[in-house]
């Protein structure tokens, strides 16, 4: 059963959070392992609006900026998560500092077409990044310039 607020209630009554990620926690990509294996992936999914999806900073990292309207219909893969993991991801993704991501919610619906769901997901504003190397993806694939927390100095 999925409320309004977008939370699934397992079978034992469990609330699980739905999350959809479009960048490094995806499947292949660094930070998978350490924080979404083994957590229930739902499926392949897109955004129901458009979203500008860029490679920026230093780092060269996926950021979903949040203006809709502009971009493209961005593809990710949507997870079950409970509130310990939620949390976890909020603290990978920064969302406590100042030039972190903020979690907001988002509409979507499966890469194949269906219903529509609202979930989770990361953003920053525009004002937030320095530099844009890669504007207007669809979807973000491995990036051989990308450099992981643990091997920034």
């Amino acid at each position: 059963m999925i409320s309004g607020g977008g939370v699934l209630l397992t079978g034992g009554s469990h609330p699980m959070n739905h999350v959809f990620v479009y960048g490094t926690l995806k499947r292949k990509h660094p930070y998978h392992e350490s924080n979404l294996a083994g957590e229930w992936l739902i499926g392949c999914y897109r955004t129901c609006h458009s979203y500008p999806l860029v490679v920026a900073g230093r780092w060269f990292s996926p950021v979903l900026i949040d203006e809709r309207g502009s971009g493209q219909r961005v593809l990710g893969e949507l997870y079950g998560v409970g509130d310990e993991v939620l949390a976890r991801l909020d603290e990978l993704e920064g969302t406590h500092v100042p030039h972190g991501y903020q979690r907001s919610r988002v509409p979507i619906e499966p890469g194949a077409g269906g219903g529509l769901m609202e979930v989770w997901a990361y953003f920053k504003s525009r004002a937030q990044l320095e530099i844009i190397h890669d504007q207007d993806l669809e979807e973000y694939l491995p990036d051989p310039r990308y450099v992981p927390g643990w091997r920034r100095g």
